[in-house]
């Protein structure tokens, strides 16, 4: 019986930033995107979850490797082994789409709120703007990546749900397995934002740059820079990392299924306001007599938990590539007077993010074009992550093998494809 404790508590303490961004890549914007997904095509892209999590696997645990092995970040790799305009080039990208992102969660955050509690929408997103900065700059890393690992089991509302539903499971067996594919600019559109909300660019810094945090804490990095690591470290990542986006995947096929049973087969088909969002948790707590405040309660929490999760992780990732492009001191584990340029990035890119929310769009609709925009980001940056992972000259002999290669390879094509189609099918009207 002791040893099977032990076993299992072995088995616990390997979770670490694989599970973290598992669960942020089930941010407000995967939330929503998931949700129209259901609700426009019911269970015509369940099949994507299918796809996604071989792919989605991969190229973290290719971004987690990297990491470990070379105990820095993925900007600071590239910055010691490509040009400047590759490095210039892929951290604008992370930039510019994780600040984007932040707007949008924060906004979502502030609207599901509002359906709790009459509260200005202006006071909201900077309450919240205020409390996630706190959060993030004023904790140590033990005590917030905590924090962030308990916040994940807000995705649980979902998988709960799908279970409390009458559902034609013979169609969502096959609709899970068979693929099904529509040549129009709307499928090719949320298809795109599907795999961009799930294999983000704010996820391959992240990850990378938290297996260099997790090295620290357990004090294997060298006065020379270099991890000490072996074997077992490297299962322990796998494992980590498996874990993280199989999670990540059974919420995501659970949001979809969902909300195509309860919006789609009920006529909801554009999920545009937090509100619609919260319908496809009614039948959570249908058994109640306020359901639609209840189903509010659940979704907001969620939206909430998940939102103070993602933007830490978002900004957090786009501080890590600035300042290891700009030789910056950088880290959770440091405090603010150690690092002023790390945490400086932090607030300004949240900063700029909540400035968004005061130009007009709706925050749900911006969730969705958010995941799209991740998407076409992502493509460049998986080509330049393909071609680290199997160097040997970096990585070493915990470079990529055939079949790691052979899936983020297929990752690129995937997404590279998806993009294109996209494009075609608005070009073509």
């Amino acid at each position: 019986m002791k040893k099977t404790f032990l076993k299992i508590k072995t088995f616990f303490k390997a979770f670490g930033p694989g599970v973290v961004t598992g669960a942020a890549d089930d941010d407000p914007s995967g939330i929503a995107t998931y949700t129209q997904t259901g609700a426009k095509f019911g269970y015509g892209q369940l099949w994507t979850v299918i796809v996604m999590l071989p792919l989605m696997t991969a190229i973290q645990e290719a971004c987690a490797r990297i990491g470990a092995v070379n105990g820095h970040g993925l900007a600071a790799v590239i910055k010691d082994n490509y040009s400047k305009k590759v490095l210039y080039a892929a951290v604008l990208l992370v930039v510019v789409a994780n600040t984007i992102n932040i707007g949008a969660d924060i906004g979502a955050i502030a609207a599901a709120a509002q359906l709790l509690i009459h509260i200005n929408f202006v006071i909201l997103t900077l309450g919240f703007t205020a409390l996630i900065l706190i959060l993030e700059i004023f904790t140590t890393y033990r005590v917030y990546s905590r924090i962030l690992k308990w916040l994940a089991l807000a995705l649980l509302a979902y998988p709960i749900t799908v279970f409390m539903v009458h559902q034609p499971w013979p169609t969502i067996v096959s609709a899970t397995i068979l693929p099904h594919v529509e040549l129009n600019f709307e499928f090719f559109f949320i298809i795109t934002g599907i795999l961009g909300t799930t294999i983000s660019p704010y996820m391959f810094f992240w990850q990378t740059s938290q297996e260099v945090e997790e090295e620290k804490a357990q004090h294997l990095i060298s006065r020379y820079g270099k991890p000490a690591i072996g074997i077992k470290f490297i299962k322990n990542l796998r494992i980590d990392n498996f874990v993280g986006m199989v999670f990540s995947e059974i919420a995501t096929w659970s949001i979809i299924v969902v909300a195509a049973t309860v919006l789609h087969q009920n006529g909801i088909t554009n999920v545009a306001s937090a509100a619609d969002a919260a319908k496809a948790l009614e039948p959570l707590v249908q058994t109640f007599p306020n359901a639609g405040f209840l189903s509010k309660l659940i979704f907001a929490v969620g939206i909430i938990g998940l939102g103070l999760l993602g933007i830490p992780v978002l900004s957090g990732s786009a501080a890590y590539a600035l300042s290891e492009a700009f030789n910056m001191k950088q880290g959770l584990n440091l405090k603010l007077k150690k690092a002023h340029g790390f945490y400086g990035v932090i607030t300004i890119a949240t900063l700029i993010g909540l400035m968004i929310n005061f130009i007009g769009i709706d925050p749900i609709k911006a969730l969705v074009f958010t995941a799209v925009f991740n998407g076409v980001a992502a493509v460049p940056l998986i080509f330049l992550i393909a071609r680290i992972a199997r160097n040997k000259k970096i990585m070493g002999e915990y470079r990529s093998g055939w079949l790691s290669n052979t899936v983020v390879w297929i990752t690129f094509i995937v997404m590279l494809a998806s993009a294109v189609a996209m494009f075609y099918t608005l070009a073509k009207g």
